[in-house]
């Protein structure tokens, strides 16, 4: 049961990230590798603000809005400053390195254990039943990951929504409704940086501390997490039994989330098995690299058949 938990726990966190990286790779087809700076910016944040007497709660929104930002810039210099993808992500990756040091007060590790988070609080000891406390974390990320999960389907069926989809798949088209595509592509990543930072947020207040190596490999857990949950889990690309249970105006967000569970209790599993913590990066890309290979041989599989 503990390891379940354990489970849940870190999908959920990672899968508001996850939500974020299927806004930049199946929605815009960015390469945006910000992300890896903007999880730890969301972090850093958390921690100087809860110890200089900030609310906890409010620390998520203040992450969102600085990721937000982060991923304005990484837009402002693709879009306007007319440089590659790529290299815009890279930039700004690397920017947020010494920015997210500075907000940390120069510290590579700041913890937070004796702080009030959203996980522990006097009002959660008042207020929730003991028979619940097991799962009181799990029960926040669940609600927090379901929100995130609901504004992001909310806007992508809203005009600008629309317009954001049609940015990753017909440029032209965006460009004969008189829409600025490059503002568009802006405001999807703000958005994609806004849930990696708030994921940052909630995984600083879930572990007690912020450290400036957390975001190493985040864009890989997110891509894995993505093409895992979008293969096993949609009608057209699944081969899973579980596929035909996601409804279509539903199934991108809930298999993203779902891809993140998934992906986790895979390394779990593997560390199970016998593999050590240290082997946590290695075990990542192996598994990336996996979920790679099936993605591409199930979409040669679906072009023969088609």
């Amino acid at each position: 049961m503990t390891v379940i938990m354990g489970i849940l726990e870190e999908g959920l966190i990672y899968a508001v990230m996850a939500l974020g990286v299927y806004i930049t790779y199946k929605i815009l087809d960015f390469p945006d590798l910000s992300v890896d700076s903007t999880f730890p910016l969301g972090a850093a944040l958390t921690a100087s603000a809860i110890l200089a007497g900030v609310s906890p709660a409010l620390t998520l929104i203040l992450s969102f809005l600085a990721g937000a930002l982060a991923g304005c810039v990484t837009g402002f210099i693709h879009v306007k400053l007319k440089v590659r993808d790529l290299l815009s992500g890279i930039i700004v990756m690397t920017g947020l390195y010494s920015l997210n040091l500075r907000i940390a007060g120069g510290r590579a590790n700041v913890p937070i254990f004796t702080q009030e988070t959203i996980f522990e609080n006097p009002f959660l000891a008042e207020h929730v039943p003991a028979p619940l406390s097991p799962y009181v974390i799990v029960l926040i990320l669940f609600l927090i990951t379901l929100a995130c999960k609901v504004l992001l389907d909310l806007y992508l069926n809203t005009r600008s929504g629309y317009l954001l989809r049609a940015v990753g798949d017909n440029e032209a088209l965006v460009t004969s409704l008189a829409k600025d595509k490059g503002m568009v592509k802006i405001i999807g990543l703000a958005l994609a940086n806004g849930f990696t930072a708030l994921a940052g947020s909630v995984y600083c207040q879930h572990k007690g501390f912020f450290e400036i190596s957390v975001g190493t490999g985040t864009m890989v857990i997110g891509l894995a997490s993505v093409i895992m949950g979008i293969q096993l889990l949609t009608p057209e690309t699944g081969t899973s039994p579980f596929s035909s249970v996601f409804k279509k105006e539903l199934r991108p967000t809930t298999a993203v989330i779902a891809g993140s569970v998934l992906y986790k209790a895979c390394i779990s599993a593997a560390i199970s098995l016998g593999l050590e913590a240290n082997d946590l990066k290695l075990i990542t890309s192996i598994l990336f690299l996996i979920i790679l290979v099936v993605s591409t041989e199930r979409r040669k599989k679906v072009k023969t058949h088609a």
